[in-house]
């Protein structure tokens, strides 16, 4: 690549499988022949040295998931999910994102799917099934009002698929769902060091 780019968690990645660094637990064999058939991984949230990505593998069943660690000098391509948003209508999960997209029409922030459908856009792999889930995610580097995320997470219900939503902001990730509907001020707040009760997704907690 020319140009370097920092991922971010939920990003797409095609690598060169040999650039992955296995931890001190020896990969399964399908991670590797898994690479060679569909050369893509998803960035994970965790802390890695100087010149690593973490991101994970993707197996054929839900059972094979695996993390690993990627020489970020050997990324090929990044996809971001929120240049994802177009879809086909093969799957339930595919037909709600297209629904989606009218109905969030008028929010601002960068959004996009990830999880299978996201993975199926960017690779070209068919991996979404019948009973897949729609998970999407929302960057936002500003804080979002509670009214305005309960606005949002309606407008998720009534779909073919599930919809999870995910919301991203500098510091860490959080269920929109649960920012918008839980009573008490404290939510799980997903860091790169580790998951932990949080009041504000947008600063820094002592």
């Amino acid at each position: 690549m020319n140009e370097v780019v920092q991922p971010q968690a939920h990003d797409l990645l095609q690598i060169d499988p040999a650039s992955l660094v296995s931890g001190s637990v020896p990969e399964p064999r399908w991670v590797q022949e898994t690479l060679v058939a569909c050369p893509w991984v998803v960035v994970r949230r965790a802390q890695t040295s100087f010149g690593q990505i973490a991101v994970g593998v993707r197996g054929a069943t839900r059972s094979e998931r695996w993390g690993e660690l990627c020489d970020a000098s050997q990324i090929r391509t990044i996809v971001h999910p929120e240049q994802l948003r177009f879809s086909s209508s093969r799957t339930p999960a595919l037909r709600a994102l297209q629904k989606m997209r009218g109905r969030w029409a008028d929010l601002a922030l960068a959004w996009g799917p990830t999880g299978s459908v996201g993975f199926e856009l960017a690779s070209g792999r068919r991996v979404t099934t019948e009973a897949s889930d729609l998970d999407l995610i929302i960057r936002a580097p500003q804080r979002i009002p509670v009214e305005r995320a309960r606005s949002l997470l309606d407008r998720t219900l009534g779909l073919e698929a599930k919809v999870d939503v995910r919301v991203e902001t500098p510091l860490c990730g959080f269920a929109l769902e649960e920012y918008a509907l839980v009573s008490s001020s404290r939510i799980l707040l997903r860091y790169a060091e580790g998951v932990r009760l949080g009041k504000d997704p947008w600063q820094v907690e002592a």
